[in-house]
């Protein structure tokens, strides 16, 4: 071990700075790069619980995007990190342990569903002065067929509002100020 490290030593300390920072560069691009693949709609489709989820989003407006613009919060990336994290290990699970328990409609999660409105509310924010929107909970209360179409509508969303809701709530009237 002795003989390694005078070896070690004994390199000029600029090709052990430039090795340094070279390892640094190709670790970092690396990184990058990962990342952005586990963010494509080609590694999200992978699993199979994700296909049809996948087929319904390629065929949609929002195809261009990559899953986590709408699935994953933004607000700091270590967020982002600890929620992918999260999303990813449940569904690792189902994918090898829960596969008898994988629902036919995938249904966002409380948390998902928190992300998936504030990301629309950030990509839309322009369009929602047009019209009020607050007659429903989120966004996907009434856009649920974006991007995902109709079979990723729950039962809910079939189920006529409750009286007076929408007027209450001003729902689908124009925002006159």
């Amino acid at each position: 071990m002795r003989k390694i490290l005078k070896k070690l030593f004994a390199i000029d300390k600029r090709l052990l700075l430039f090795i340094g920072l070279f390892a640094g560069i190709v670790l970092s691009v690396v990184t990058v790069k990962t990342f952005a693949y586990t963010d494509s709609p080609e590694f999200c489709q992978s699993c199979h619980i994700m296909t049809s989820a996948h087929d319904t989003f390629a065929d949609s407006t929002h195809a261009t995007l990559a899953c986590s613009d709408c699935h994953l919060p933004h607000d700091t990336l270590a967020n982002k990190l600890v929620f992918k994290a999260k999303s990813g290990l449940g569904h690792v699970y189902y994918n090898t342990l829960g596969v008898e328990k994988i629902p036919a409609v995938l249904i966002a999660t409380d948390g998902s569903t928190d992300a998936i409105n504030q990301n629309c509310i950030d990509c839309h924010e322009s369009t929602l002065n047009n019209v009020s929107h607050d007659a429903k909970d989120s966004c996907s209360s009434c856009h649920q067929a974006i991007p995902h179409g109709n079979g990723f509508k729950t039962e809910d969303f079939f189920k006529p509002p409750k009286s007076g809701e929408l007027l209450e709530n001003k729902g689908g009237t124009m925002n006159n100020g």
